[in-house]
């Protein structure tokens, strides 16, 4: 039987997990009227603060409140000498399953992108504190872990994948592009498995996460309470000590025999391509020379996505090689400022009506086909946006960090 395209089978993740219509409404009704101290629950234990997302009916859907929490919590933790760490993990079967993109097109669907950017510019904020952060950030990626989830961690010190760990960034499949940061860290990845993994929003394991460097280590889902203890104890942010507690209770997993991992070879080959046109011919190319279902499933993933969607997330991913993490998410936010306000190309609320919303799971691209996007169409994204109340993302100044802090990766 033919292996289910990687793309089909992050959104059929994603498709199973939508926030009832009830709560598809603005983001700040959306959620409680507390500020989100429900939806981000803490334990404090010693020097340690446990931040755990607490949406299970959403998997952890990041909402606006639960990003603002977050923003509020991680500065008071790092003002505070007493914490030396941050854990922070998921209720339920997931980490999160992403932004609350439902609740971000209901805002622009009734006329207003700027609530949209707001949602972005708070998220993409904290990505770059937990960048640039002064102490460790443990994630406990147990489960379901994809777009601002992998937001949410990637960019912290550790990152601890399980068994259980689905990891995913889905977005050209929605129109929209891989965010968050994620131009940097999928750029860094080894040879060209982050162009592959970031254009067919490719499904990872947490033997996979681990091998190419999403996750630092693996932990059996059986041993993280054991963890978890022994890293409550913690009463320093020395990352190698840190380190060292964790592989006390890491494995090194075997990658499944079916792993695109093991298809390094023809990944750097097709994916190191100059445009989104020669890397699918590449791919046919190498279909001609043997049979492969995952190149066949890789192929048809690129073909069902949003075209215009891959032809702006390829360069996000080859600028993101050159850039440092702030300047990424800066260009990140001129993007999807961009996609909200539709002008070239509506994808993104086509792409979440067809697989969030009347969940059809057949969008209707708008332009179609790849030839029909010229080259200034994709410089329109990159460029800053023609309105006189817009600004850049401004990032918050940060200095005196510690080597590790911004060389994560």
């Amino acid at each position: 039987m033919d292996e289910i395209s990687p793309v089909a089978a992050a959104i059929n993740l994603l498709v199973s997990v939508q926030i009832p219509k009830k709560l598809k409404t603005t983001m700040a009704q959306s959620s409680s009227n507390n500020g989100g101290t429900d939806q981000v629950l803490v334990e404090v234990r010693a020097s340690v603060r446990t931040m755990i997302l607490n949406r299970p009916k959403q998997l952890n859907a990041l909402s606006f409140p639960m990003i603002s929490r977050l923003l509020e919590l991680f500065h008071a933790s790092e003002g505070d000498s007493n914490v030396k760490m941050i854990i922070l993990k998921g209720n339920g079967r997931a980490f999160s399953a992403g932004g609350d993109v439902t609740a971000v097109v209901h805002n622009v669907r009734q006329g207003n992108w700027k609530l949209g950017a707001d949602y972005f510019r708070e998220e993409f904020t904290l990505n770059y504190l937990m960048a640039t952060y002064s102490k460790p950030q443990v994630s406990i990626l147990n489960g379901i872990v994809m777009g601002g989830g992998l937001g949410a961690s990637v960019h912290g010190r550790f990152r601890v994948a399980t068994e259980k760990s689905v990891c995913a960034m889905p977005e050209t499949a929605l129109g929209l592009f891989p965010d968050v940061g994620a131009s940097y860290f999928y750029s860094r990845l080894p040879g060209f498995f982050g162009e592959y993994a970031g254009l067919t929003g490719a499904r990872l394991d947490g033997a996979e996460m681990l091998a190419c460097g999403l996750a630092t280590h693996f932990v059996p889902s059986e041993r993280l309470p054991f963890l978890e203890q022994a890293l409550a104890k913690v009463n320093t942010s020395d990352p190698d000590v840190i380190s060292t507690i964790i592989s006390r209770f890491s494995d090194i997993p075997k990658l499944k025999a079916e792993s695109p991992y093991h298809k390094m070879k023809i990944i750097d080959r097709c994916f190191s391509r100059r445009t989104i046109e020669e890397i699918i011919s590449s791919l046919e190319n190498e279909a001609l020379n043997k049979k492969d279902d995952w190149i066949s499933s890789t192929i048809q993933s690129l073909k069902k996505a949003s075209p215009t969607s891959l032809k702006i997330s390829l360069r996000s991913i080859r600028e993101g090689r050159l850039q440092g993490v702030g300047s990424c998410l800066v260009r990140e936010y001129r993007m999807v400022c961009h996609v909200l306000r539709g002008e070239f190309s509506k994808d993104f609320f086509e792409g979440c009506r067809a697989l969030l919303i009347d969940k059809d799971k057949n969008p209707k691209w708008e332009p179609s086909r790849l030839e029909l996007i010229r080259d200034d169409d994709v410089d329109r994204y990159f460029s800053k946006i023609d309105d006189e109340d817009w600004e850049d993302l401004k990032l918050p100044p940060r200095s005196n960090l510690p080597p590790y802090a911004i060389a994560k990766l």
